[in-house]
């Protein structure tokens, strides 16, 4: 999908293939190996290593307010790290994917080590408290996606792991009450033309409503011509036309599924990450402790939230966010991140899993009971 989305600007350029596509295939094979040595690592002793996972991600985020870059048309988001920097050669990194990966980690030896006594309002604060530091950090730096996924894990590790449904309902009402606060002095300008776009259109003029609608109206538009079965792979007439979909490789790829695939292509898509998620919240179920159950239950919150974010985006059902589709979308640091956490999930399944009885034979047993 990246390779169709950015094949014209590659052909332009003189290049088989785009920077884009060759940084995802390559971070997709250095995450995948990893992926496989992280499984083969017993889950327990990495989140014995909390505080380390914990103080690189938290300098890593702290890092991008001295040195951190933001993209040409979003100067208010400082989410990128510049990694090598020399001439034409430009490596970057988003911190708060690999932040994603260590929250899993930090937060479930915290809720490990009180999960007997959870529900104690000293311990709700605190596991509170632990989560709003990256969902802080993140903020400040105008990734609001990623802090939309980060709240999601926080809740769904919360209820995975016993919190009473009386904290969920204060919490809600606690939200209510301070949203006219967090609509006013929280939300900047372009989130709130952004959410009253998506769900009151009457409050902004025709013109606004054109321009921040633009690329979410191109997006369904794409997603429509496809149809059932769709144009075909490289033949979208949006995908492949210079005014296509804004941004098409990434927060808007599956527009590029719904036009070229079809409908069923896109059915199909769905249909491998649900099967995606649903596995590893299994995994979590038949895990035999604690500590492994929240693992993949967080890995799951954070690849659906994802999912649910960006697809709900692309179809205008939800307010524009930038946020990647898991596995699909391009972006080397998305896609080496995801798949340290699929490690975690492989190495809760390979240290869990249940292995065949041996057969032995007792020598000499004797038992003081009558026959």
């Amino acid at each position: 999908m990246v390779f169709s989305a950015t094949k014209n600007d590659a052909e332009a350029a003189g290049l088989f293939m785009s920077r884009d596509c060759l940084i995802m295939i390559l971070a997709s094979a250095l995450g995948i190996a990893a992926c496989l040595f992280i499984s083969f690592l017993d889950y327990n002793a990495v989140t014995s290593l909390w505080m380390f996972a914990g103080g690189v991600c938290l300098v890593l985020l702290l890092l991008l307010f001295p040195f951190g870059e933001a993209p040409a048309d979003r100067p208010d988001a400082i989410c990128w790290l510049p990694i090598i920097k020399t001439g034409s050669l430009t490596v970057k990194f988003q911190p708060s994917e690999l932040a994603k990966v260590g929250f899993i980690v930090t937060f479930t030896a915290h809720l490990d080590k009180v999960k007997d006594d959870i529900n104690s309002i000293k311990n709700v604060i605190l596991l509170t408290l632990h989560a709003l530091v990256p969902i802080g950090l993140v903020i400040i730096t105008g990734d609001l996606g990623s802090a939309l996924v980060f709240a999601f894990m926080f809740v769904g590790m919360m209820f995975m792991a016993g919190l009473k449904l009386r904290y969920f309902a204060i919490a809600i009402g606690a939200v209510v009450a301070v949203s006219p606060l967090l609509w006013t002095k929280f939300l900047g300008s372009l989130h709130r033309q952004r959410i009253l776009a998506i769900y009151y259109p009457e409050a902004l003029s025709d013109t606004a409503l054109k321009n921040i609608l633009y690329q979410q109206q191109r997006c369904v538009n794409a997603i429509g011509s496809g149809r059932f079965l769709g144009d075909g792979l490289f033949k979208g007439t949006y995908t492949q036309s210079a005014a296509g979909v804004p941004v098409n490789e990434s927060d808007t790829v599956f527009s590029v599924v719904g036009e070229e695939l079809g409908f069923l292509g896109a059915v199909c898509l769905l249909g491998v990450l649900a099967f995606i998620i649903i596995r590893i919240m299994m995994i979590g179920r038949r895990s035999r402790n604690f500590a492994g159950s929240i693992i993949c239950f967080g890995t799951a919150f954070m690849i659906g939230s994802q999912v649910i974010m960006n697809i709900g985006m692309c179809l205008m059902l939800l307010p524009c966010v930038g946020i990647t589709l898991p596995f699909v979308s391009a972006g080397g640091s998305s896609n080496l991140c995801i798949f340290f956490a699929v490690g975690l999930v492989m190495s809760v399944y390979r240290f869990n899993k249940d292995r065949e009885m041996v057969n032995y034979r007792l020598i000499n047993y004797t038992t003081p009971f009558a026959e």
